[in-house]
């Protein structure tokens, strides 16, 4: 047994060592500038403030995300750089940034594997399960964070587009609807404000509405959101009120929440089935395992 355990530290040593001598490498190559603009270098800026791990790995992201960048596609970077942009920017990566991280946490992964191997000795498959994991967390990590988001924006879009008419309705031009509603929210770090948000500045910066709202449209690919947009920018191309336009707007928004609400609970029947039959399944064979054990003993 202790042979075997000696034998396992010794083909970890040489692992940890190239570890250590990549990560010494990493250390002592100069970084790229941690510069960022726009709406992702405020997220990470605020990511960094916050503190955390990611304070302090973030320089090893940036340095890695360098290197891999050649190494990625093109049609695959743009395709990260959307899924980050949908989570909101998340951490203010890019998107070479988030295979950056996907490497880092397959290391991380592998050396938890190997230590915890040592406890429950399982094999190498889990070493390279915990490893597999690892890699495929950030992207989980941030697919989930984009869900929320639009699910988060399409809770709000309503009661935000009902203000955004009233507004209107009282003689505020678009801009200054949205506006009064950004800063009467009360919740800045509300998704849907931090859109709307960027919707005023790029109409501070010279954009077209339909450009801003389309922009809009991109970053946060719902039917709700897409419904609205097409719905403001028909108004503006055809000339009507576009107070009225956003009134018949909210509603159909909450009409559609309504009924997906609905949806979702008459497939929640459907769905708790098979937890209900195995639930019982389990209880039957509780009641019944005893009483078969009993008369199996009488029998003999």
């Amino acid at each position: 047994m202790k042979t075997l355990v000696l034998l396992e530290i010794g083909a970890l040593v040489p692992a940890f060592a190239c570890v250590s001598v990549l990560g010494w490498w990493a250390a002592s190559a100069p970084l790229p500038s941690g510069v960022r603009t726009g709406i992702r270098g405020l997220v990470r800026q605020r990511a960094l403030a916050a503190g955390g791990a990611w304070s302090h790995i973030e320089p090893l992201i940036r340095w890695v995300g360098m290197r891999v960048h050649g190494l990625i596609s093109t049609q695959l970077l743009a395709s990260l750089d959307r899924q980050v942009l949908m989570a909101g920017s998340y951490l203010g990566l890019l998107a070479e940034e988030l295979v950056a991280l996907s490497l880092v946490s397959a290391v991380g992964g592998l050396i938890f594997g190997a230590f915890a191997n040592l406890v429950v000795k399982i094999g190498p498959m889990f070493v390279l399960g915990v490893g597999a994991f690892g890699a495929v967390a950030p992207f989980l990590t941030v697919s989930s964070a984009a869900d929320d988001r639009s699910k988060a924006i399409g809770r709000r879009l309503p009661a935000a587009v009902d203000l955004l008419a009233l507004s209107m309705s009282a003689g505020l031009d678009f801009p200054a609807a949205l506006r009064q509603t950004v800063e009467k929210s009360g919740t800045p770090n509300d998704p849907l404000i931090e859109e709307l948000s960027l919707i005023l500045q790029s109409l501070q910066l010279g954009r077209t509405r339909r450009q801003a709202l389309e922009e809009f449209a991109e970053r946060c690919p719902i039917d709700a959101v897409t419904e609205f947009v097409g719905a403001v920018v028909q108004a503006e191309l055809r000339g009507n009120p576009l107070a009225e336009v956003l009134r018949i707007q909210a509603e159909v928004s909450r009409q559609r929440r309504t009924v997906l609400a609905e949806e979702a609970a008459a497939k929640a029947g459907v769905s708790m089935i098979m937890p209900l039959c195995l639930v019982f399944i389990a209880i039957l064979i509780l009641i019944a395992g005893p009483m078969v054990i009993r008369l199996s003993q009488n029998a003999f």
